[in-house]
């Protein structure tokens, strides 16, 4: 190997390490990161600045905006309270509905901008039943990645392997929502287990958070009424940006400044409530992996396992659903499905089936995020989130749950995949 690509892995190693320590802040570390690559001239300031998904950026902080004026209309608070009521204030139960939620809507919704708009209910959740958020926002978090997982649009690996095999949206539902479906089942069997002992609320403090009467929760109710307004243009136009011709964070930004223009809102002050944090993290992280990428020790990685592979149909498949879930796990899966995607098409010349690698790769990237907090844009989101409500999730603390959740992932995909293309 080039000393270029031992640098690299070095500065990756220790940046990674220092991030599972949990000693420093991760943004800082990850901007570290980046900057040394490029003061080390792996990368050059171009390319590196030109590493950054400006999509993602720009997704996040129109959503982060709209989250942030529903929730001063006061719309989460009620939220809050209505998925109370539904539980009847037991939190396993409680824990369940909002998953089942979470993950709905990250079908259809990419599971970033679900995240945004849903850590700010189960936040308000926790509080009205005086428990820990932990456990919710956990299962927020497997939820989001999961419900993404089913769809073209809800994870934005998908959009890549859709646009690379000339896959739609009807042959995304058909062949990945059935496996999904059962991963959900699976995912709730675990949390049940994790938490079920963890979770426990006295009967006074329960039937309390749900006699509570919705008067006075809504503080604006014209806001609202806007703000719901330019929200629901902001999911058609989502689900419509392809047909429209344009980006979704071009869409969540014109939501993002429509709301703030008819909701007469301080723009300075509304901005204040964007995750700064957590998009300085998506930077430095961007620069880092693109040197990964540049220097080679990715593609190396996959070209291996392309060698190992070949002609085997199953072992083919089965090891890109593992591999792929094993590196998004680590490295941001969107670069890793970038990277995989000519390794896939590589496989299928040499006339492996090519359409149960595209399936495995998709289940790979997407759910192998749930095993680290770094895994994928929807845990940092939440995680940075977390911190600044004094519950931070540690990094160990997340792997141990995510560890029985990407497993279990895994062997219920890997069962599907030979069922349903292999046997």
């Amino acid at each position: 190997m080039s000393m270029d690509t031992w640098i690299t892995a070095a500065v990756f190693v220790v940046v990674y390490g220092l991030i599972v320590i949990d000693r420093w802040d991760r943004t800082l570390l990850a901007m570290i990161g980046g900057l040394l690559v490029v003061l080390l001239g792996i990368l050059d300031q171009q390319q590196a600045f030109a590493a950054v998904d400006l999509n993602v950026i720009f997704l996040l902080v129109g959503m982060m905006v709209i989250a942030a004026v529903l929730a001063k209309t006061g719309f989460f608070d009620w939220l809050a309270i209505r998925s109370v009521r539904l539980s009847d204030g037991h939190p396993i139960r409680l824990l369940l509905i909002l998953s089942l939620v979470t993950a709905i809507v990250s079908a259809f919704i990419d599971n970033v901008t679900t995240v945004v708009l849903m850590t700010p209910i189960t936040l308000s959740v926790a509080k009205r039943l005086e428990i820990s958020s932990k456990p919710y926002l956990i299962a927020l978090i497997f939820a989001s990645n999961i419900g993404g997982t089913a769809t073209l649009i809800g994870d934005p690996p998908n959009i890549l392997i859709g646009s690379a095999a000339g896959l739609g949206f009807d042959a995304f539902l058909t062949n990945l929502a059935p496996v999904v479906a059962l991963v959900f089942i699976v995912f709730c069997g675990i949390m049940w287990l994790s938490f079920r002992t963890h979770l426990r609320v006295p009967d006074e403090r329960r039937l309390a958070a749900v006699e509570r009467t919705e008067e006075n929760t809504i503080k604006d109710r014209g806001l609202l009424v806007r703000a719901l307004i330019v929200t629901g243009a902001t999911i058609v136009g989502f689900l419509l940006h392809s047909v429209l011709g344009i980006q979704p964070a071009t869409v969540a930004l014109l939501g993002a400044a429509v709301l703030m223009l008819v909701g007469g809102l301080d723009v300075h002050r509304t901005l204040k409530e964007v995750e700064w944090s957590t998009l300085f993290f998506f930077v430095g992280l961007f620069i880092l992996v693109e040197a990964l990428i540049k220097v080679g020790i990715i593609g190396s990685i996959a070209d291996e396992l392309a060698r190992l592979t070949a002609g085997q149909a199953a072992v083919a498949t089965l090891g890109t659903l593992w591999f792929s879930a094993a590196v998004s796990a680590v490295v941001d899966n969107i670069p890793y499905t970038a990277t995989a995607i000519p390794i896939v098409e590589r496989l299928g010349a040499g006339g492996i089936p090519i359409e149960p690698l595209w399936w495995a790769l998709a289940l790979g990237a997407c759910l192998g995020g749930n095993l680290t907090i770094v895994g994928a844009s929807a845990n940092v989101v939440v995680a940075n989130i977390s911190d600044r409500a004094g519950e931070p999730i540690r990094f160990v603390e997340f792997v141990k749950y995510g560890t029985a959740v990407v497993v279990a992932s895994l062997v219920v995909c890997t069962a599907y995949l030979w069922v349903r293309y292999l046997a």
